[in-house]
């Protein structure tokens, strides 16, 4: 972690290995780290610490909700990190990514928007809901 004075949340309980493949929605509490892939969504549980990490060969399709996130592989959804967002050289997101804060090394890519929230409070809602005005119409894009 390249910020002095922060502590870095490192326990891992689970791993989800390169040779495995999981389809299905994700809830953790504790630390997860996924070498191999996920189609489905990656959530925390509500009022943990959790961590998920990313490694270079990891692939996630999918919606990642997590306080601290690093990522060092692919992702192919929106990334809501609460806490902190470490994108790694290798690391490559197309979809937005909403952070409180992030450290974002060379060669890391994200196609698509970079939302900060001060408050460490994500708005966790869908595209469609983001696009609906209070009326019930829908925007063009």
């Amino acid at each position: 972690m390249l910020g002095k004075g922060k502590r870095k949340v490192n326990n891992i309980d689970t791993l989800i290995s390169a040779n495995v493949e999981v389809a299905g929605d994700i809830h953790f509490s504790g630390g997860i780290q996924v070498d191999g892939k996920v189609r489905g969504n990656i959530v925390a549980d509500a009022g943990t610490k959790g961590l998920l990490r990313i490694s270079e060969h990891g692939v996630v399709k999918g919606e990642i909700h997590a306080p601290h996130v690093e990522i060092n592989g692919h992702v192919e959804g929106d990334v809501y990190a609460g806490e902190h967002l470490e994108l790694s050289p290798n690391a490559c997101i197309t979809g937005d990514v909403y952070y409180t804060s992030i450290e974002m090394l060379r060669g890391a890519q994200v196609n698509g928007n970079l939302l900060h929230k001060e408050d460490g409070t994500l708005a966790q809602q869908s595209r469609n809901e983001q696009d609906m005005p209070d009326n019930g119409e829908v925007l063009a894009p």
